[in-house]
């Protein structure tokens, strides 16, 4: 089969499929990368070890900090304990949450929210800076949470203050 072809099927796979992990897999949050298509991930329970990128996703589907994914145990590995067999995308975190399947460690409260909440209160502590007759809501819609922000950097804000302006005009004169 041609590469384009193989890659096709393989989109095709995880766009339209809804799976669910069977009782040997389970749900990981990926926490970082190491290279060589090795990525670090945290367990529901708060455990983090190392997971196999299958050369199939490579160069196809590519994973940031904060994404999920589904994944089988590797039993023989010593420092990389599972392989990705699942890339989970909005929708089908959605779906698995209909079934109840979602672990509640992942939730709002729990790990994966926690820079989702650290995030939404720095964006609200700019806006009070910037503009202070309007109020910051955190009742946001489905479609504001899903705007992409990128993960991969750290988030630092700038600001000016009082004594740097006033300094800056000394120099001046």
């Amino acid at each position: 089969m041609h590469k384009a072809t193989i890659r096709k099927h393989v989109v095709r796979k995880f766009l339209e499929n809804y799976i669910t992990p069977n009782e040997k897999q389970q749900i990981m949050k990926i926490s970082g990368t190491n290279g060589n298509n090795l990525h670090k991930a945290v367990t529901e329970s708060g455990e983090s070890f190392l997971l196999s990128m299958p050369k199939k996703f490579r160069k196809i589907f590519w994973i940031k900090r904060g994404d999920f994914v589904i994944v089988d145990p590797i039993e023989e590995g010593d420092k990389v304990k599972g392989e990705i067999s699942f890339i989970l995308y909005t929708d089908h975190i959605h779906y698995l949450r209909k079934l109840g399947i979602w672990p509640k460690e992942f939730e709002a409260g729990g790990v994966g929210g926690q820079l989702q909440e650290e995030a939404q209160k720095d964006e609200c502590k700019t806006k009070e800076q910037d503009e202070e007759e309007n109020d910051c809501d955190n009742s946001e819609s489905d479609n504001e949470l899903d705007l992409f922000v990128n993960t991969n950097r750290a988030t630092v804000w700038y600001s000016e203050s009082d004594e740097d302006s006033d300094k800056d005009d000394d120099d001046k004169d």
